[in-house]
């Protein structure tokens, strides 16, 4: 490359940039050898059941509609491709745990998936890393009692299920026995140590419902986040919530929900607001899911509840999830800014 050409190039960077040149963003992040740790909770929409087989809404059928968006989550073969790199152990599935390289079939059943999913293959493309999911999420639970977190109320030490805060404590008993157990739950674990990196949230059916308990959702899900790195030693974990969108942005306005139901959906996003919570600036981010609704002729299912059971929309959540997670883990002081004179010596190389 010519001087001339390196000059010129520089100056509409420098013009652009205001004097300093940032270098391109790496496709992965710079390895430690760390094993990377996400945890992924909340109820039934992150258990899953976007729905794999069938002729509408399905993985089966957006493969065939849609094969450059994702065809590359099938092999040559037309099978599944298997992660080797993003390992997940699932304590949602029918009450037993499963664990395995990150696939389909993570979900409410074998031929099911949830945000995991989508999720999994972003922050593994992203991560040079090795991965591991826990997912710890249950079907029919609320912030507003089984999610409870200490903070946010004075309540017993739960002993089972259903009783206030037991799903919250359920989450930090999971934790600790799969980090402390390392080789049992992956295999693969070098030895070399795992750092808890995020955490992604996806609930809110069963506080929905009821108006008290989207009253105090936002002051409930702040105490949450803070709780629980408070109880896992890790100040500012970030944390990605994709919000309870079902309906989409169509709900009529004769609904007698409608209202109640936006509020949590507001109240979801807003622990993303720097302005509003100015301590969760670059560690909490939000994901708007009434964009991935899919009407009930377009899916397998008209269980609203449940997204209709619609695979492109629990694809969506979880890549939005995951998309959401590398743009909070990129502000790490490793991203920096390539000095000018480094950037015309790499050129002028070419």
């Amino acid at each position: 490359m010519k001087k001339t050409t390196v000059f010129l190039f520089l100056t509409i960077f420098i013009a652009i940039c205001g004097g300093t040149v940032m270098a391109a963003p790496q496709k992965t992040c710079p390895t430690n050898g760390k094993l990377k740790i996400f945890i992924l909770s909340g109820q039934s929409n992150m258990v899953g059941f976007g729905q794999l087989r069938g002729e509408t809404g399905t993985m089966e059928a957006y493969l065939k509609s849609n094969p450059k968006d994702y065809g590359h989550l099938v092999d040559d073969d037309g099978k599944y491709v298997v992660r080797d790199d993003v390992w997940i152990v699932n304590l949602s599935y029918k009450d037993k745990e499963q664990q395995g390289w990150l696939t389909t079939g993570y979900g409410a059943s074998s031929d099911h998936i949830g945000p995991e999913y989508g999720f999994g293959f972003v922050v593994g493309d992203y991560l040079e890393d090795p991965v591991l999911l826990i997912k710890s999420a249950w079907g029919g639970r609320s912030l507003s009692k089984n999610f409870l977190s200490p903070s946010s109320a004075d309540y017993p030490e739960p002993k089972a299920d259903g009783d206030t805060g037991f799903q919250y404590a359920e989450i930090l008993r999971h934790v600790k026995e799969i980090t402390g157990n390392l080789k049992k739950y992956f295999p693969s674990y070098s030895g070399k140590g795992y750092e808890i990196v995020g955490f992604g949230w996806h609930q809110g059916w069963n506080d929905r419902i009821n108006q008290q308990a989207v009253d105090a959702y936002e002051k409930n899900i702040e105490n949450f986040i803070k709780d629980i790195r408070k109880d896992l030693g890790i100040e500012k974990l970030p944390f990605v919530i994709a919000n309870t969108g079902m309906g989409g942005w169509d709900i009529p306005p004769t609904a007698r929900y409608k209202k109640r139901v936006e509020k949590l959906m507001i109240a979801q996003l807003a622990l993303a607001d720097p302005e509003k919570y100015p301590e969760f600036k670059g560690n909490v981010g939000g994901v708007e899911t009434r964009d991935f609704q899919r009407p009930t002729e377009e899916s397998p299912s008209r269980q609203g509840y449940h997204w209709n059971r619609n695979w492109e929309t629990l694809y969506l959540i979880g890549k939005g999830m995951g998309d959401r997670m590398v743009d909070l883990l990129s502000r790490k002081p490793m991203a920096q800014a390539l000095p000018i004179g480094d950037l015309a010596q790499l050129l002028l190389q070419q």
